[in-house]
């Protein structure tokens, strides 16, 4: 055979070189990727953190809440209140427009009421609690509550160390009265001639402690 030159080797050793760099490149990636596995880690997914509003919504509103809020207790009135006034304070008296009353003069009667207590008090004053009683010896001749219409509460504040006079009297119309016969005209009336009568008050439940008397002429 005949025998080849000098260049001929050199080419075929430097293919030759060639070739061992590349296989041994082939063989360290493959080293490289068996140990780094790189591929383990993106085919993992990541857990998933909770955003800022899945959070926020989490947490319950400071404003709200489950529970309807108490309503607020009453607060106590600061001031006492004024007390009903009871007998040992308080003084009534019968009180007449006049004392003698000529013929065909109608008396008018009016309560008199002191507080003599050391404090305020409050007592009814309406016509409801108001009794005139009009007698002759132990004869009653009239009773203001016999035919009375409509009557009315009104409770009052009567001050300590005061009297206060009923200011709209009632009128006697000089007649006897009852329950029976209020819509008569011409019931029984009252001698004159200088005749005695007694008018006695009752108000709020306390009675006068004397009566009052007039003439009637």
């Amino acid at each position: 055979m005949p025998r080849q030159s000098a260049a001929v080797y050199r080419r075929r050793r430097l293919v030759t070189l060639i070739a061992l760099i590349v296989f041994l490149a082939i063989i360290g990636v493959s080293v490289w990727l068996l140990i780094a596995r790189p591929w383990a880690g993106a085919a993992t997914e990541p857990t998933p953190e909770p955003s800022a509003s899945t959070s926020e919504s989490a947490k319950p509103d400071p404003t709200e809440s489950s529970t309807p809020s108490a309503s607020p207790e009453p607060t106590p009135d600061a001031t006492p209140g004024i007390v009903a006034c009871t007998a040992r304070d308080i003084v009534v008296e019968a009180v007449t427009d006049s004392e003698a009353y000529p013929a065909g003069v109608l008396p008018q009667l009016s309560i008199s009421l002191t507080n003599n207590g050391p404090a305020d008090c409050t007592i009814d004053v309406g016509s409801t609690t108001q009794v005139f009683t009009v007698s002759s010896g132990s004869d009653v001749w009239w009773r203001s509550t016999d035919c009375q219409e409509n009557p009315s509460s009104m409770i009052a504040t009567l001050a300590a160390g005061t009297t206060v006079v009923s200011k709209v009297p009632v009128t006697w119309d000089r007649t006897r009265s009852s329950v029976e016969t209020c819509a008569q005209e011409n019931r029984p009336r009252a001698p004159g001639g200088g005749a005695s009568y007694h008018v006695a008050v009752e108000i709020g439940g306390f009675k006068a402690a004397a009566t009052k008397q007039i003439l009637l002429y």
